[in-house]
């Protein structure tokens, strides 16, 4: 344990009027360095977490930040991307300047700004996460990839839009109680399972319901070393994080299978030496339900091919042997891309400090997300803990 999370802001997600990239991460880095009870002069290092690939006209973003108080003028701010892992690669790159002892307080912001962008470049932006050589024309954009995904899936395993449905169910229920959610709506099973105008069919198998939103929104954490995080009183450790980065291409993957997903996992678990059943709850980045159900077999909840029992047998409800996207996950909460993987650090945080409101899980202990860019090309594990 070398780092730990010690002050978190989020933003609504959704559809924000008026907001901009850089009033989005100046609002989430200047309550969060509040929250941790941090000073701006005190801040050694920014990190800041921006996919853009076109959905917004400022590049070079990572100085925004400095905007939030003039104390952090000079200190040293960098932009990382990893595609829909952005938010987890930046909160990672905090941890390594800390365990190199370069750094002692960092300050990670993830951002989008995503719903200002016509529908066909929200496309044609996205499938810049995928190998465009050969997956640039797949019909229906990202999508589409995920529903060729769910296609195999559904022509190996059978059918499983029962399954689908109870997941979209399960995260839009959740969402209710996340005051952040794009979505609070309980749209039930049989919305979720039938083809409607309101939820037509997308790609493939998928319909609407299946399908992530197109979000605007940030989130912002304060990591610092042990230490300071006694110091001053409060801190959820980083018990394990792993990074593990596969093929590029899909073709040179099984892509049913998720294989870096289940490499960061094995080694996440491994490091904190806990079984995934230790875990009082699971974030995991549901941006499409086929991911969702994919990733209960890669993290080791169900063999591969028996995704859908976890869901049919009620595991990952909320009151289930193992909560998974009690927030709601990226269905009902939002998919600003470069924001997800630093929300799911804030939201793990609140669930272990006792301040997740509704959405909080009992007792809740051992935390552990997954955030994923690509087709399970960038894949981030963390397992976090409250210093007790």
């Amino acid at each position: 344990m070398t780092a730990c999370i010690v002050g978190w802001a989020h933003t609504p997600f959704g559809k924000l009027a008026g907001e901009s990239v850089e009033s989005l991460i100046v609002k989430a880095a200047s309550d969060a360095l509040t929250d941790a009870g941090v000073a701006a002069k005190d801040v050694d290092e920014i990190v800041l977490g921006h996919f853009n690939a076109g959905f917004s006209p400022q590049d070079f973003t990572a100085a925004l930040v400095l905007q939030a108080s003039p104390d952090l003028r000079f200190k040293r701010a960098t932009r990382v991307e990893n595609a829909c892992a952005t938010g987890s690669a930046a909160v990672h790159q905090a941890i390594k300047s800390i365990a190199a002892r370069d750094a002692r307080i960092v300050l990670v912001v993830g951002v989008e700004q995503m719903t200002t962008t016509p529908g066909p470049d929200i496309g044609r932006n996205l499938l810049k996460a995928s190998y465009v050589r050969e997956e640039a024309d797949i019909e229906g954009g990202f999508a589409g990839v995920f529903g060729k995904i769910a296609s195999s899936y559904f022509q190996k395993y059978g059918d499983q839009s029962d399954a689908l449905a109870m997941i979209a169910a399960k995260n839009h229920k959740n969402g209710v109680s996340n005051p952040y959610a794009q979505m609070r709506k309980d749209v039930g099973y049989e919305f979720c399972r039938n083809e409607s105008e309101k939820n037509p069919y997308v790609a493939g198998p998928l319909k609407r319901t299946d399908c992530s939103l197109v979000s605007d929104g940030a989130a912002a954490v304060v990591i610092t070393d042990v230490e300071t995080a006694l110091r001053l009183g409060k801190g959820v450790a980083f018990r394990a994080n792993a990074h593990v980065q596969d093929f590029l291409p899909m073709s040179k993957r099984d892509i049913l299978k998720f294989e870096g997903c289940a490499a960061a996992w094995q080694k996440a678990l491994a490091q904190a030496g806990v079984a995934l059943g230790d875990l009082s709850l699971v974030e995991t980045h549901d941006c499409f339900t086929i991911a969702e159900l994919i990733e209960y077999e890669a993290m080791g909840l169900v063999p591969e091919g028996q995704g859908a029992r976890a869901i049919k047998e009620g595991w990952t409800q909320k009151d289930g042997k193992l909560p998974i996207n009690p927030s709601g996950g990226l269905k009902a909460k939002g998919h600003p891309i470069g924001a997800t993987g630093v929300s799911m650090h804030a939201l793990a945080a609140m669930q272990l400090t006792g301040k997740a409101g509704d959405m909080q899980i009992k007792d809740a202990k051992l935390a552990g997300l997954f955030n994923m860019g690509g087709t399970a090309v960038a894949n981030y594990v963390s397992i976090l803990e409250r210093i007790r």
